[in-house]
């Protein structure tokens, strides 16, 4: 059990309605019967007045919840106040002076329901997703993966990789014995394929980090061809300045958004020409990066010379100006907002290609990684030799560990849980 006991604030910023103070190790009981004077029913919520040293602080609902069956697999205590600024200060302060008692660091709280069992690595990575979530496709991602989707997803690919792991055990064990020589288990190569292209079906969805990060849209073509006040009109906000004069633009304008429920990065770019003007070339230079390593392309040029016809959008820019080109594409205007809702539904379209689908179990960088490890070890022990194969399957074995922390991954932890707030 861990030596300290910790609290926070777990609800927001004072002032509110209500706010929720939350103990979390072997002291959470002694501190809540310190302040309360005595403990309540476990998972039974009492009205109690919390008093230190002689002095009321608040009238609050209090509940205990005996470890390890709580969100941390400690002993937990929550306090419900009144969310104003001075009885949040007094219980905190009043907690900081309880002995044995220390105040949570960042995303502790969770990081001991990790190591305590109570949620693994996947779920926890999904819990700070749906904190970061703020769009509808996030949260329901988020929600799926914190809930255990990919987890049980992975124990059950676990089970048939022990499975298989078993009857080779049992065929190497015979050959020991000289009973069957290397007879392979019948069947026993179907399924180590069959496991194996589920494991690769599911590296070839569309990553996580689209849907959490945005769909990076590039907005592209020659000088003064309405790039900045189309990012503008999309964004809904004065996010790049705007100009008559070419090459206002000469570094990379990153814009977030989330339009229709889809989060994007819009991306506006400098008009790509030849410059002698050394700065003006460095942002061209940088320009064309960006279309290269976007996942949709709104090119406001002449169409024979847009990058990438597979990732692109042709849009008819400054389609209010009176012009005998009519052009292609999409006609939009930023003045009038002409065509901005067509571009948007074809935005829409070509995005939900991109993103995974709803339902559907979407993996991380990290976790990608791992279950392609997994798959190739997997491959791998096609070999004909038993022994390989036996070696193969034990590290396809911890690969899929790593996907759900039971090993490997130390590294990495610090990193996760500083993503949570203090009180999570």
């Amino acid at each position: 059990m861990t030596a300290d006991t910790i609290f926070a604030l777990s609800s927001g910023t004072p002032p509110a309605a209500v706010a929720l103070v939350r103990i979390s190790g072997p002291g959470a009981e002694s501190a809540l019967e310190a302040l309360a004077g005595t403990l309540p029913e476990p998972r039974v919520a009492t009205l109690a007045s919390l008093r230190w040293r002689g002095e009321r602080l608040d009238t609050a609902l209090v509940l205990r919840f005996p470890g390890p069956n709580s969100v941390t697999g400690e002993d937990v205590a929550e306090l419900h106040l009144h969310g104003g600024r001075a009885v949040v200060a007094g219980v905190l302060e009043a907690l900081a002076e309880v002995d044995g008692l220390r105040p949570a660091e960042a995303g502790e709280f969770t990081r001991r329901a990790f190591e305590n069992g109570r949620i693994d690595l996947a779920e926890a990575e999904g819990l700070a997703d749906l904190l970061a979530a703020e769009t509808r496709s996030q949260r329901v991602a988020a929600l799926a993966m914190a809930g255990g989707s990919l987890s049980r997803q992975v124990e059950a690919w676990r089970q048939r990789l022990l499975a298989l792991a078993a009857a080779l055990e049992a065929a190497l064990d015979f050959s020991d014995e000289g009973e069957v020589g290397e007879a392979w288990p019948p069947g026993w190569a179907g399924d180590l394929r069959a496991l194996a292209a589920d494991m690769e079906a599911m590296v070839a969805r569309p990553p996580a980090e689209r849907l959490r990060d945005g769909v990076r849209v590039a907005i592209a073509g020659p000088p003064n061809a309405g790039k900045s006040s189309l990012l503008n009109a999309l964004a809904q906000r004065e996010a790049a300045i705007t100009s008559p004069v070419p090459g206002t633009t000469r570094d990379l304008i990153e814009a977030p958004t989330s339009i229709g429920g889809i989060a994007y990065l819009l991306i506006d770019t400098a008009g790509l020409r030849d410059s002698q003007d050394e700065v003006e070339a460095v942002g061209v230079d940088r320009a064309r990066a960006s279309v290269a390593a976007a996942d949709l392309i709104l090119w406001l040029g002449d169409p024979a010379e847009a990058p990438d016809p597979a990732r692109t959008i042709l849009v008819h820019s400054k389609c209010d100006l009176p012009r005998a080109d009519r052009g292609s594409g999409i006609r939009v205007s930023a003045l009038t907002g002409e065509g901005i809702v067509a571009l948007v539904e074809a935005m829409a379209e070509r995005s939900r290609a991109l993103l995974p689908a709803e339902g559907e179990v979407a993996v991380n960088a990290r976790q990608r990684a791992a279950i392609e490890a997994a798959a190739l070890h997997l491959r791998e022990a096609e070999a004909r030799d038993m022994l390989i194969a036996a070696e193969a399957l034990r590290q396809a074995r911890l690969e899929l560990d790593r996907v759900t922390g039971r090993a490997g991954v130390e590294d990495m932890l610090d990193l996760l849980f500083g993503r949570f707030c203090i009180g999570k």
